[in-house]
């Protein structure tokens, strides 16, 4: 069984980037010179067959220059084909140095430019939105390296759930053989980045696909769909040499207009679902090859290897053949497409047959191969970050009851160089750790810093620590409630239903890890305070611990009214002249020291000095 972590690399991540940056941008620059070449090349092709045909017919020579136009043909056709190669090559390289300038960017914490989940957010997800998981400047933004809907949804599943310590292990050995290898990891993600046109969820059209076949019942159809257009095209090429009159292909063409006619909505409708996929499927059809011709030894990359090859058959050979499908129903989309092949050969009648064909065939496993690639591209997102990350470590799971424990554990969204971190310990149920500060001083961005880092672990990442160790939980936050006008809903309300939430998770037996963030700040210090102090004693009846950030100090007695259950944090500041000087460390204890009054003095308001 391989390791779980591999070690750093002697070279830094941003050097690897930024050397592929150069040597890819390199090479697409010589690529488009060839480009360049070869379209020239082409025309002079061109030119030429129009020269030698010319001279020929000049001569009254017709078969010396239907055989220059044909071998001409033959050679354009082979330049249009190195020319496309070429193309690819000269785009496989641009999406390549865009990938590395991409990995330059996280590393810098600029990712406004990547996508920010917000689909995913759920305003009564248990952390979703106070973590940060998804939204501007976002762990997912970090995180996603994946281009298809499915590796999108993949990704943002494992960070809204937690799951099994055996997944999260499995994910974990297939992260760490995968993270090593970044040529191979940006060459995955760059196949597939050659089909922008990927936002269309392909279980619509598995699901679609598991409909009645269009032919059931047909069986009179399919013998047409093979003689209308032989004699179509044949009644055609004969009025042109003069066999006959105009009226046989008028009457070919009219009867597979009445086809197109009669069967219009099922030809738009096959043309609909299969064009939304068709980039999707090509994407898939590039990547597997990368995945299929190598041996892994991470059980779940042997497992998704084993699904792409059921049935004995390589999926990618599948999926290609159903992508060409796909692709043949855009003939419609042009009017010579759409006019010529429809009316001559019935081509729409014709794609569908071709894709029932294929069903009959291989579409049992195309749900398993979507989700297989799917769950591979949620993989390279983890192995992307881990690489780009070498300092990070794979966390280890703990079989005890809400263990939580870290040692220079910092905040994965900040990318100062000199990050602050914090060692933090927190091991079994009942457990709250009560944490006082000033304003400013770094309460919350500790709590999103341990919520954030649990689930990193929990979906199988490497955390911002230099060694971290917990137990699987539903991590539960309440930090960013707000007023809700539409709902008539005050933000003191709308905490107490996000407190009532927490109740009913807590009340199901799950182990539950909570962040609350000055709970009950929207009605009196009384009330706060005795709302605050009796849900820690109905906390502390269930499977749930975690951290409270308070400015109220009364709150701190409860580690004497419950003692070994309530353990006292802070964070303090000083204040030197006008200046308030903070160190963001967590310190055992109660803060004694609050700057409100000096920040206020600060801002203009005066304040009395008390004598």
């Amino acid at each position: 069984m391989p390791e779980t972590s591999f070690r750093p690399l002697t070279v830094a991540p941003v050097d690897v980037f930024t050397e592929s940056v150069t040597t890819h941008a390199a090479r697409e620059t010589y690529f488009a010179g060839r480009h360049r070449v070869v379209a020239w090349v082409r025309v002079a092709a061109f030119a030429a067959a129009g020269v030698g045909a010319y001279y020929f017919l000049s001569a009254g020579m017709l078969v010396p220059a239907l055989a220059v136009l044909f071998a001409l043909y033959l050679v354009f056709l082979g330049l249009v084909r190195w020319h496309d190669t070429i193309g690819y090559q000269r785009e496989q390289h641009r999406l390549l140095a865009q990938l590395n300038r991409d990995e330059l960017a996280r590393l810098e914490g600029k990712l406004t430019t990547f996508d920010a989940g917000l689909r995913y957010l759920d305003a009564t997800h248990p952390y979703a939105a106070d973590l940060d998981v998804f939204g501007a400047h976002s762990l997912y933004q970090l995180l996603n390296r994946a281009t298809s809907r499915l590796g999108h949804d993949w990704l943002a599943g494992w960070l809204l759930a937690p799951t099994s310590a055996a997944a999260v292990v499995g994910r974990q050995q297939a992260v760490a053989e995968l993270a090593p290898d970044v040529a191979w990891q940006q060459e995955w993600q760059a196949r597939a980045r050659h089909f922008p046109q990927q936002e269309s969820d392909p279980r619509t059209f598995t699901a679609w696909l598991r409909q009645p076949d269009f032919f059931a019942g047909k069986s009179w159809l399919k013998p047409l769909l093979v003689v209308l257009p032989v004699l179509a095209v044949g009644s055609v090429a004969g009025w042109l040499l003069d066999y006959w009159a105009i009226w046989p292909p008028v009457v070919m063409i009219g009867l597979i207009s009445l086809l197109n006619a009669q069967f219009r909505a099922a030809r738009d409708d096959y043309y609909q679902h299969s064009a939304t996929v068709r980039d999707a499927l090509r994407a898939t059809r590039d990547q597997l090859p990368l995945f299929e011709q190598r041996t892994w030894q991470a059980p779940r990359l042997r497992a998704l290897h084993a699904t792409l090859h059921a049935g004995g058959t390589a999926a990618s050979a599948q999926i290609g053949q159903l992508a060409r499908i796909a692709g043949l129903f855009s003939a419609r989309q042009t009017p010579f497409g759409n006019l010529f092949m429809n009316s001559l050969f019935a081509w729409d009648l014709q794609c569908m047959w071709r894709l029932e064909s294929w069903k009959a065939q291989a579409a049992t496993n195309l749900d398993a191969v979507l989700e297989a690639g799917a769950e591979l591209e949620a993989l390279v997102s983890l192995a992307g970050f881990a690489f780009a990350n070498p300092t990070y470590v794979v966390p280890e799971l703990s079989p005890a009851e809400l263990e939580c424990t870290a040692t220079q554990l910092g905040h994965p969204l900040i990318f100062s160089r000199q990050r602050i971190t914090n060692d933090f310990s927190m091991k079994g149920v009942g457990h709250t750790g009560v944490i006082t500060g000033s304003n400013m001083s770094g309460k919350s961005t500790f709590l999103r810093t341990v919520g954030l880092n649990m689930v990193l672990a929990q979906a199988g990442g490497v955390v911002c620590a230099a060694s971290m160790r917990l137990s699987s939980a539903q991590v539960y936050t309440a930090m960013r409630t707000q007023d809700n006008l539409a709902e008539s809903t005050s933000s003191f309300y709308a905490e107490l239903k996000r407190l009532r939430l927490l109740l009913e998770l807590t009340s199901t037996g799950q182990p539950v890890f909570y962040l609350l963030d000055e709970i009950l700040r929207g009605t009196n210090s009384l009330d706060r305070h005795r709302g605050a102090h009796a849900l820690i004693h109905q906390l502390h009846q269930r499977q749930a611990s975690g951290l409270i950030s308070t400015h109220d100090l009364e709150l701190a007695a409860l580690a004497d009214e419950l003692p070994g259950a309530v353990q006292n944090f802070s964070f303090n500041s000083t204040i030197e002249g006008d200046e308030i000087r903070f160190d963001y460390q967590l310190t055992p204890g109660v803060c004694r020291a609050f700057n409100a009054s000096k920040l206020m003095q600060l801002m203009g308001i005066a304040i009395e000095e008390e004598g």
